[in-house]
């Protein structure tokens, strides 16, 4: 064999490692209306960027005769490239061969490029669409994932870690993704549980479809699994670009800094008129962060599960941010378990990237009620607290409106460190909200007044009393807990000043193993 004749073989092996488990396969997998493995890394990457590992690897099993079905990859494809040129590592199920289940060398070529990303700095992603493990190799595909699962606790906070879920991710393999930074799903395509169907219905007689128990809809609202939902897989994949742009490469570095045309001295006088003068009367929290951030642009994390808080990216005068903020448009903005958890896990997240966190708060408390008590309302509300206060990156907070006993103190006040603290004039920074302290303080004297007009009048006068000496942001300010009381409409000028002071911050945590976090 001559040299062209070798040359030639590699051209002829390269093809059919490119052709997956064969053309009816794809063909059957686009009628589905999902990409195959090479379309997807395609999609997601800079154009001709994309360079390929391991493409001729095959499984070494031999048995169930599985010898003699091979094909070059095995079922994932694995390599480097860029994103908006920056250098990123992906692996891509493919479902055509084997329905993507996971073998040994499968595994391998993960654990691979993951070592890689790690040991260079560079974001992994991970695009899944498999039908698990792969059951013919028994206890060595169940290693592959645990391989698998220890890379991903070693990279965490390292280096991003994004999983796409494009297809069935079932069993073990959903610890993968579970462990990663955010995991995108796709409406009617992609689904994850521990247990399927079947197997629900024969061990709790619980019927339910595959949709119904792991779909992207019930990840998005319900367990909290799926931070961002897509219609379609190419749209999931621009997600992932655009959630890149406002990450580091890996907790040594700070976040891209993009040019700005917004001004950071616009005024925006609507946010003198945003908060409603009926203290309980809600709004679009949103509509301030619009106001605040540049260029109108950010991008919601888990928009869809407990909606009371909002966590989102945005840039302020080019600079990426973690925005918290409580929603009094759900629940009237109160905290309960799932909104701690959910903000907990951003707000750790923006640390361990050098990310800033603005934090907006308006919030009357804790979600009372034996649901939330059960449920373990303390130890998520901990999880919480201590985020913010364990979090060394520039704080700014700015109480729009109500921040009431625990919550306030939770939602990054002077006392868990906060940096900067600012209010609006529309503060009520207090224990509680004035009915209940009125009934509280002056119990006695109300159960006195046996004249029903008389006694609703006297609860109304004290409770404006209350409210005139404590509902307010001077109080808190004339202790130094608010650095500052600011005119709404020039909050964007602020925060960002707020944040330009900050950017040589300097905070060192005591030396420890690992904090040990409320659970």
């Amino acid at each position: 064999m001559n040299n062209q004749d070798k040359i030639n073989e590699l051209i002829k092996k390269r093809e059919q490692a490119k052709q997956g488990g064969g053309l009816k396969r794809v063909e059957a997998q686009h009628k589905k209306g999902k990409l195959t493995a090479r379309e997807r890394v395609e999609i997601l990457l800079d154009e001709g960027s994309f360079e390929e590992y391991d493409m001729f690897v095959t499984h070494r099993c031999t048995d169930f005769d599985l010898q003699n079905q091979q094909f070059l990859g095995d079922g994932v494809i694995t390599g480097h490239g860029t994103i908006d040129g920056r250098l990123v590592y992906v692996f891509s199920q493919d479902f055509t061969v084997f329905g993507g289940s996971l073998s040994e060398t499968f595994a391998e070529k993960i654990c691979k490029i993951m070592d890689m990303a790690a040991k260079n700095g560079a974001p992994v992603i991970g695009i899944n669409d498999s039908g698990g493990a792969r059951i013919q190799e028994g206890v060595n595909s169940l290693a592959g994932y645990a391989n698998i699962f220890q890379r991903n606790i070693m990279a965490s906070g390292v280096i991003p870690q994004i999983s796409a879920i494009f297809g069935p991710c079932a069993g073990g393999a959903v610890y993968s993704p579970a462990l990663t930074d955010f995991n995108i799903m796709v409406k009617d395509t992609s689904y994850m549980f521990v247990t399927g169907p079947k197997v629900v219905k024969t061990v709790t007689g619980e019927e339910v479809t595959t949709e119904q128990l792991g779909g992207a809809s019930v990840h998005a609202s319900k367990s909290g699994v799926a931070h961002f939902v897509s219609n379609t897989e190419e749209e999931g994949l621009q997600i992932i670009r655009k959630l890149l742009s406002f990450l580091p490469q890996n907790n040594l570095e700070d976040p891209p800094v993009y040019p700005n045309v917004d001004p950071i001295n616009r005024l925006d006088d609507s946010l003198n008129e945003i908060i409603p003068e009926n203290p309980n009367k809600p709004y679009d929290v949103k509509d301030v962060i619009r106001t605040i951030i540049d260029n109108n642009e950010y991008l919601e994390v888990q928009r869809d599960y407990a909606a009371n808080i909002v966590t989102l990216f945005a840039r302020l005068n080019g600079q990426s941010v973690g925005v918290v903020a409580n929603q009094p448009n759900y629940l009237a903005g109160v905290l309960d378990c799932n909104a701690s958890r959910k903000a907990a896990r951003f707000v750790r997240f923006c640390d361990a990237f050098n990310i800033p966190i603005l934090t907006l708060v308006d919030v009357p408390g804790f979600l009372p009620g034996t649901s939330q008590e059960y449920g373990g309302i303390i130890i998520h509300g901990a999880k919480l607290l201590f985020a913010y206060g364990e979090a060394t990156v520039p704080k700014v907070t700015v109480i729009l409106r109500k921040a009431y006993g625990g919550a306030y103190d939770v939602m990054s006040s002077k006392h868990l460190r906060g940096d900067l603290n600012y209010a609006w004039p529309t503060a009520e920074i207090a224990v509680m909200g004035g009915k209940g302290a009125v009934e509280i303080l002056l119990g006695n004297e109300i159960a006195k007044i046996t004249e029903e007009n008389e006694r609703d009048e006297f609860i109304k006068v004290k409770e404006a009393e209350y409210r005139q000496k404590f509902a307010n942001p001077y109080v808190a300010a004339k202790y130094g807990y608010i650095d500052d009381v600011i005119e709404p409409r020039n909050t964007r000028f602020r925060v960002i000043r707020a944040f330009q002071s900050l950017a040589t911050k300097k905070v060192l945590n005591p030396p420890k193993k690992h904090s040990n976090l409320p659970l």
